[in-house]
């Protein structure tokens, strides 16, 4: 069985680090165990691998790894728990960030590499609740999905393959309240799955937005957990400029607003804003529907 260890230069937090990655309390392929040890799936170029992270010290971050595509996922490990994250530049003035980064000093963005397996959750997460997203997500993964390799936790699955995606019946996302706009989308986003998982992180906004379907928003959610984009905000959401005004200014702010408040702190404006919600000192936390869709479910 492969296994590695990472080890850092400060306290280590996996949880942290891989909490955007998890797709809900229910997520199929991300599961925290009692012991706090961290079970995710994912589908490597090699085929699909079980991961179980967990902490052996203050400092060491653990994975053993099960599956055909064990060796590449522990070859990324280090990128994925924020290992190869660069923050020596970030250096905050603004007084509830500084403390926020005072506060939660060891916070590290992760990188997956792995761009659809980021993307089709962004899509299904599109002007709806989280709530909604996620149950879509758990019904197509436990559906078109696969069991997870190794010893893993009942119920743990792996992600559709592209080719998996693409074969979903229109019928089969409308069960899981997938609007036919989304469901295109995530089709026509795995029919292009290999020349998505060859963009670099440089040409990665661009190669997105290129796509039907895709706007800044989703490409931002995308980018942050692909390539983890300290940068990259998500301009678009429901909620973001909100807790971002009501945090640093006491009081709601649009989009606009957002952007120029947290226009000092480029290129770590998503870093700022994940501080806030790690540290505690988000105000107005990010709840509810981005938009109301109709039940698909009962039409």
């Amino acid at each position: 069985m492969p296994s590695t260890s990472v080890v850092f230069d400060g306290p280590a937090s996996p949880d942290l680090t891989l909490a955007p990655f998890r797709r809900g309390g229910g997520d199929p392929c991300h599961r925290v165990a009692v012991d706090g040890a961290i079970w995710r799936t994912s589908v490597t170029t090699g085929g699909p691998v079980t991961a179980r992270i967990s902490k052996s010290g203050p400092h060491v971050v653990d994975c053993e790894a099960w599956g055909p595509g064990a060796a590449e996922f522990l070859d990324g490990f280090a990128a994925l728990v924020g290992a190869e994250d660069d923050s020596s530049d970030f250096h905050p003035v603004e007084p509830t960030i500084a403390e926020a980064h005072r506060r939660v000093p060891h916070l590290r963005l992760g990188r997956s590499g792995r761009v659809l397996e980021a993307l089709v959750p962004a899509i299904l997460e599109q002007r709806v609740s989280g709530m909604d997203a996620w149950r879509a997500w758990r019904r197509l993964v436990t559906a078109y999905g696969a069991p997870a390799p190794g010893p893993a936790p009942a119920g743990l699955r792996v992600a559709p393959t592209a080719e998996a995606w693409r074969r979903i019946p229109s019928w089969e996302f409308h069960r899981a309240n997938v609007d036919p706009g989304r469901a295109r989308t995530i089709v026509a986003c795995a029919q292009r799955a290999d020349a998505l998982e060859r963009l670099t992180a440089e040409r990665a906004v661009t190669g997105l937005q290129s796509l039907p379907g895709v706007g800044a928003w989703t490409v931002a959610e995308t980018v942050q957990r692909a390539y983890g984009d300290a940068d990259a905000l998500s301009v678009g959401d429901y909620h973001l400029s909100t807790v971002v005004g009501r945090s640093l200014l006491g009081h709601p702010i649009d989009d606009d607003a957002m952007l120029e408040l947290l226009e000092p702190l480029r290129p770590h404006r998503q870093r700022a804003v994940r501080l806030l919600e790690a540290s505690g000192l988000a105000h107005n936390p990010r709840f509810g529907a981005r938009q109301a869709i109709p039940n698909l479910r009962a039409l």
